[in-house]
């Protein structure tokens, strides 16, 4: 699409670092030079705000990328490309089946009203729920892991969304300062939220939570 688009070698194309390695590559094939933009912390999308300051006389297009359910702002984005001339493309993850969209949102309500020790999305409008991501406050990496290993020790299923930023990865690798992507790199783990979730698994998601008490310190055992 890049390539079909005119974006080629010379060119700059913004993009966002929390995840999605492939976005990167695809711009890399094109011959372009991905160029990393800070995300909104609340929606985990790139922060309009990040993506203007990263524009500069070589950028020719911006991908948003729309995270775990949540919107990018794209009125935003595209007044952006206006004002710039930039070609503004979206890429989305896989989408939750419709059947299943209700009851990804009732078991959201359930952990909403539910959990303490973490801190839970915040829905907004029309979050499609594709995975539950908390954030697990602290001093970074060691407690959202040691929270993590001691869920799954309870039997509670959970992943780290993203572990590796990708302006951190080698064939990647950027010194640029993206303090949102960071901390959310080291803070967040996703829940099981999924529709086929019984009342039984979802209180042994909050008990176990609950249970740890918030962020935990390495070293620490459950």
């Amino acid at each position: 699409m890049l390539r079909a688009a005119g974006v080629g070698v010379g060119d700059e194309v913004v993009v966002p670092a929390f995840g999605n390695v492939e976005v990167a590559e695809a711009v890399a094939r094109s011959g372009a030079l991905p160029v990393f933009a800070d995300i909104d912390p609340v929606t985990y999308c790139l922060d309009p705000a990040a993506v203007e300051a990263a524009v500069t006389s070589r950028t020719t297009a911006v991908v948003v990328v729309h995270r775990f359910g949540r919107t990018a702002d794209m009125g935003r984005m595209h007044g952006i490309g206006r004002r710039h001339g930039l070609l503004v493309l979206e890429h989305r993850e896989a989408e939750v089946p419709h059947s299943e969209l209700a009851r990804r949102r009732e078991r959201a309500a359930y952990l909403d009203a539910r959990l303490r020790g973490v801190r839970t999305p915040d829905g907004g409008d029309g979050h499609t729920y594709q995975q539950y991501v908390v954030r697990v406050p602290g001093n970074g990496r060691p407690d959202r892991d040691a929270f993590a290993g001691a869920l799954r020790a309870r039997g509670v299923e959970c992943r780290v969304p993203v572990k590796t930023p990708v302006h951190r990865l080698p064939e990647f690798r950027r010194c640029v300062s993206l303090p949102e992507t960071e901390r959310a790199a080291e803070e967040t783990l996703a829940l099981p939220v999924d529709a086929s979730l019984t009342r039984r698994e979802m209180q042994r998601i909050v008990s176990a939570c609950n249970a740890l008490g918030g962020p935990m310190v390495v070293g620490t055992t459950a």
